[in-house]
């Protein structure tokens, strides 16, 4: 199963695609799609929606999985990351991908056993996990979240999956 993860974001979207072989996660991609503040939001989004759809048609993941939205403390920030959810998510659905979401604790707990693990932690994991050390957290959040669902149960895991369009 081939799994695309994606930690959301308006400036940083975190993208990693995981292969799961057995027991052993192979990372084939992962990266950070960037938009800059002084750019429209419009053109910030496209910019999220077509990086993601590159990305998708390059790797030709199986399912997608993303981090669920929480409640922000900043709504300015709030609302930026659910324009970005929106822009990624329909990306997804436009190439046939179910998207299952996790929660930030869901994912943590997965990965490092902890669901209150710090970004260092998560990190550590990550790499001890797949042998990368990510440039970024929004990598690593990536990374873990594909990891999360790729592991999920196998039945749990085939009832996400869609057939592609």
């Amino acid at each position: 199963m081939i799994v695309l993860g994606i930690d959301p974001g308006l400036a940083n979207t975190g993208y990693a695609v995981v292969r799961r072989a057995g027991s052993r996660m192979q990372v084939l991609a992962h990266g950070t799609l960037r938009t800059k503040a002084p750019t429209p939001t419009e053109d910030r989004l496209l910019a999220l929606h077509e990086g993601l759809a590159e990305v998708i048609a390059a790797q030709a993941p199986d399912a997608a999985c993303i981090e669920a939205f929480f409640v922000h403390p900043v709504s300015k920030a709030a609302m930026g990351m659910a324009a970005a959810r929106g822009a990624l998510l329909v990306a997804c659905a436009r190439a046939g991908l179910s998207v299952a979401e996790y929660t930030p604790t869901a994912i943590k707990q997965s990965i490092a056993g902890n669901g209150r693990a710090g970004k260092d932690q998560v990190r550590a994991m990550v790499a001890r996990l797949t042998g990368i050390d990510t440039g970024t957290d929004h990598e690593a959040d990536a990374i873990a979240a594909a990891i999360c669902h790729a592991s999920a149960g196998p039945l749990q895991a085939a009832t996400l999956v869609r057939e592609r369009r």
